[in-house]
């Protein structure tokens, strides 16, 4: 039973004293006093033990066809909120009308688990890429993101550790193409890989200097006749597992929907930051 306030929720610990084991329930006040001193990292720590402790136990069999068994999924989530408590991002509305801010929940996903092995929770005007640099991977490792997530620079020091990544390419992204694999465009009705190429792009390191990143793009045609681009810096793997690859990035949506879904977090009883955070973490206890 979902509960909207604080009164309501001490109202149902006092109707379910005997199914509790409690002798009392506690006053909204005494709830509320200890809610605004507990940090959100004691549910966070549990949640991630809970992981640690039972993820060789949990396997999804929805991943089907890939030759790989170490894939992450990156991506984040916005849980609209009033700006005076986290800020948001866009403009100012025309109309004068308050601004929503809200909290953006960035996670890192097992795709054989389904479940968040890393979240940081930020305020909602934070780019996605700064997640990027809080990962701690290990040596061949897969990760899948789309592609509002491009720091070439991390991309070259995946590189170097041999963490694999697999994105789309941005249409206005600007490369060289310094050799060609395959071309299948002039095939009649053509689907599947399109073109496989090996191409550089450049960027800007940490001293300034313009260095050229070697990577491969890849061109395909989904069974819907829809057409992506696809990014990687692994070169032996078939690029029909790339874009496989890809397309197992839906997960990370159907695990925010369902928490978004099964859980309340539209309806905040808090307005402290700390609390909002500890919140969502409790929310996703039960998911793993």
């Amino acid at each position: 039973m979902a509960c909207g306030s604080y009164a309501r929720g001490c109202w149902l610990v006092r109707a379910n004293l005997r199914i509790l084991g409690l002798d009392k329930a506690p006053a909204r006040s005494t709830v509320s006093d200890a809610n605004s001193k507990r940090s959100y990292r004691v549910f966070e720590s549990i949640y991630f033990e809970l992981v640690r402790r039972y993820i060789s136990f949990i396997s999804d069999s929805r991943l089907k066809g890939l030759s790989i068994r170490n894939l992450k999924i990156i991506d984040s989530t916005t849980i609209r909120l009033f700006s005076d408590i986290l800020r948001g991002v866009g403009r100012n509305p025309l109309d004068g009308s308050r601004k929503k801010g809200g909290i953006k929940v960035h996670t890192l996903m097992d795709a054989f688990s389904g479940v968040a092995e890393f979240v940081r929770i930020t305020a909602a005007k934070e780019h996605d890429r700064t997640f990027l640099y809080h990962l701690n991977l290990v040596a061949n490792s897969w990760i899948v993101f789309d592609r509002g997530y491009n720091p070439f620079r991390q991309f070259a020091r995946w590189t170097k550790q041999k963490i694999w990544f697999v994105t789309r390419m941005k249409d206005n992204a600007v490369f060289h193409v310094t050799k060609i694999i395959q071309d299948n465009t002039h095939k009649k009705k053509p689907k599947g890989v399109l073109k496989e190429q090996y191409i550089t792009i450049g960027y800007k390191n940490e001293q300034g200097e313009e260095v050229r990143l070697k990577l491969r793009r890849i061109i395909y045609k989904a069974e819907d006749s829809k057409v992506y681009t696809f990014m990687t810096n692994n070169f032996i793997l078939p690029a029909e597992q790339i874009a496989l690859i890809y397309k197992y990035r839906w997960m990370i949506e159907l695990l925010f929907k369902q928490i978004k879904q099964n859980f309340p977090l539209r309806y905040f009883w808090v307005k402290a930051r700390t609390l909002l955070k500890f919140r969502f973490i409790a929310c996703l206890l039960p998911n793993c």
